[in-house]
């Protein structure tokens, strides 16, 4: 680490710190120590970035306990505060793997010239490793608590991510930044608190693939590799490999989750296990003073002057079922799952958080599941609002008594569901070009698509982006179009892959034997989901069997045939009001090329960008994340080239990002 810092500091030395620009006055830097003085580099491209630390102001912070040297990261816990300060664990040899610049501007970071451009980069390793502290920072992790599938597990907090300030820029925003993967702190339990360059990878490209998709999201600013290296049993089967660690710097407004409000929960009479800090109501309160005053102004200056806070308290509860339910509902739009929505991965600002065994739909599957931890489906793709909803009613018990509960249930009751419906329809009528008029019965019509998805096996995505092309005059011919249409449909090799039976067949038939002779046991030991799964999955493959390719696509185009009979029917009523057919037309390609995204991060893409990230070449993630940027684009001279160097890692040919994935895909395994 001292050889780093000797050269970077060498690199640095000489530069003056950035003049603040021009605008609103921003405050000083926070106080630092005389030991972080004495010891950082100065940083010159990062020198602009001023820091104020609000929420360690207002909340209550723990002061480690003295001890020997590794003490203050020692696993504890951590009662009557909501952050304990912490220290990033350096790393050896920190490498930028790649900076997003859309993201750094948020912080006023401008793009480094040309001739500097080595010298951001070897800046942006040091400061955002956690090797070294900008100025101003006060790295802290935070006490949250949660319910992960459905059960309370007590006090969870930053096990592997470090806050480290609040940059405040020119334009007045304030931007929390952390480092996910920087080292141990007091909730990393019997982990090392470090993150592999696998899931880092996932998590950057991931978030910043998903604003500009247009969903709400935390950002993602730089991913850093290095040669430290931990010990991870990938896949959970007892086959550790050592891998390389890594940091991704986070952006958001703020961080906090449902979770950090669950620090008040007495003992589960399921689990057994209670918050640190149960009884704290003055902690409570200063939360959501905190929350509300710095994240929520209008309902803050709404209510100011009451004498109770019920009202106000009630007005963001209202305000955080809203976002929530508006944020899940982006989400089934473009076909992401994020696999484990726990109330700890919930943030109380309605941003997708925690980016860990997410995906993306390729062919639609309402039951599909992401996380091949999640054995029972719980977080399966179709049940995410539910799960929301379910999270929403927990972080209504968390406000008690400042919020009564009946009336934190009534709220999440009146609001999630009219909310999510009312969002995700208005998505959809976009994604199908229904510009003019909206009709009752589009509700039915999206369903009967997306039925029609699931028996074909449509691709998700480029079954929307297709359909685009739609000839909408009756003397149009369906032949071409149905044929680009059904070659966005699973093969007949796809479909035997995707419904293999996973259990072995003596298993099935032992746990069958089980069902007939002691059905109590059964029920007890909670495989008769599991079961009646694996039977479904067989009588699918036995009818697959039976099927030929030229069977099965003769079905598709049946089914296809039928639901683009009600969608062109549900198009004549929509054009009926316009003027003019032909700006008509016009308009509603626009819109359904601007609500259909052409690429997504499909786990395959993301797989062979580890694999070259992991092999020391950076460039696909690059690649990758420049694409992201433009998710809509349909035709772009830096797009097309950037597609045509892509490779399937599979076959050796080539394969357009905005293919279906590649059979090898189905393989892939994310926990």
């Amino acid at each position: 680490m001292a050889s780093v810092r000797s050269v970077v500091s060498h690199l640095l030395a000489a530069a003056g710190a950035r003049p603040v620009p021009f605008g609103r006055p921003l405050p000083p830097p926070a106080p630092r120590s005389a030991w972080a003085a004495a010891m950082e580099p100065v940083p010159r491209w990062l020198a602009g970035l001023r820091f104020d630390n609000r929420a360690l102001r207002e909340l209550p912070v723990e002061t480690p306990p003295a001890g020997p040297e590794g003490a203050p990261s020692a696993p504890r816990p951590v009662p009557g505060a909501c952050f304990t300060r912490a220290r990033p664990a350096p790393l050896q040899r920190p490498r930028l793997v790649a900076l997003s610049r859309p993201a750094l501007a948020l912080l006023g970071l401008d793009a480094a010239a040309r001739q500097a451009e080595a010298e951001a980069e070897a800046e942006a390793a040091l400061f955002f490793s956690g090797n070294a502290l900008l100025p101003g920072v006060e790295p802290a992790a935070h006490c949250y608590c949660g319910h992960q599938f459905g059960q309370f597990a007590g006090q969870l907090g930053d096990g592997a991510a470090m806050y480290l300030g609040e940059v405040c820029t020119a334009a007045g925003e304030r931007w929390e930044l952390q480092l996910k993967g920087a080292g141990p702190t007091p909730f990393s339990r019997q982990a090392d608190g470090r993150k592999v360059l696998r899931s880092s990878i996932r998590e950057f490209l991931c978030s910043e693939a998903m604003f500009h998709l247009g969903v709400p999201t935390t950002r993602a600013g730089a991913c850093v590799t290095s040669e430290s290296t931990v010990v991870r049993d990938v896949f959970y089967d007892g086959n550790p490999r050592y891998e390389k660690c890594a940091v991704v710097l986070r952006i958001a407004p703020t961080f906090i989750r449902f979770g950090s409000f669950e620090i008040f929960k007495s003992t589960d009479e399921h689990t057994g296990r209670a918050g640190p800090s149960v009884g704290r109501n003055d902690i409570r309160i200063q939360m959501l003073d905190y929350v509300i005053s710095s994240f929520f102004p209008e309902i803050h200056a709404a209510h100011a002057g009451q004498s109770s806070r019920v009202q106000r308290n009630a007005a963001f509860l209202r305000e955080v079922t809203r976002r929530t339910a508006q944020m899940v509902a982006e989400w089934q739009c473009v076909g992401f799952c994020h696999g484990v929505l726990n109330t700890d991965n919930m943030s109380v600002v309605g941003l997708t958080i925690d980016y860990g065994p997410f995906g993306f739909l390729d062919r639609y599957d309402p039951d599909h599941v992401c996380n091949a931890s999640d054995h029972a489906g719980r977080y399966a793709y179709s049940k995410q609002p539910e799960v929301c909803k379910w999270n929403l009613q927990k972080l209504a018990e968390a406000l008690e008594p400042e919020l009564p509960l009946t009336l934190g249930e009534a709220i999440v009751a009146e609001e999630f569901d009219a909310e999510f419906q009312k969002h995700y329809l208005h998505k959809m009528r976009r994604k199908l070009g229904l510009v003019r008029v909206e009709q009752e019965e589009d509700r039915e019509l999206v369903a009967r698509l997306l039925e029609t998805m699931h028996l074909t096996g449509a691709d998700f995505t480029n079954t929307f982006s297709v359909l685009s092309a739609f000839p909408v005059e009756p003397e149009a011919g369906l032949a071409d179009f149905l044929a680009m249409l059904t070659s966005q449909c699973a093969s007949l090799e796809e479909l035997k892959l995707a419904f293999r039976p996973h259990s072995d067949p003596r298993q099935l038939s032992m746990m069958l034997m089980l069902a007939q002779s002691n059905p109590r046991l059964f029920a007890l030991i909670g495989t008769q989901a599991h079961v009646t799964k694996e039977l479904e999955r067989m009588e699918q493959q036995s009818q697959l069997q039976q099927l030929s390719p030229a069977e099965l696509q003769s079905r598709n185009e049946a089914h296809w045939t039928a639901w683009l009979q009600e969608y062109r029917a549900r198009l004549d009523k929509d054009k009926e009001g316009a003027g003019d057919a032909t700006a008509w037309q016009a308009e509603r390609v626009q819109m359904m090329q601007m609500s259909n995204p052409k690429y997504i991060l499909r786990n395959y893409i993301a797989q062979r960008a580890i694999e070259a990230a992991e092999n020391g070449d950076f460039s696909e993630v690059r690649r990758v994340l420049k694409l992201l940027e433009t998710p809509y684009q349909r035709e772009d001279a830096a797009t097309e080239g950037l597609e045509a160097v892509s490779s399937d890692g599979a076959s050796g040919g080539q394969c357009s990002y905005s293919s279906k994935p590649p059979l090898w895909a189905a393989e892939l395994c994310v926990t």
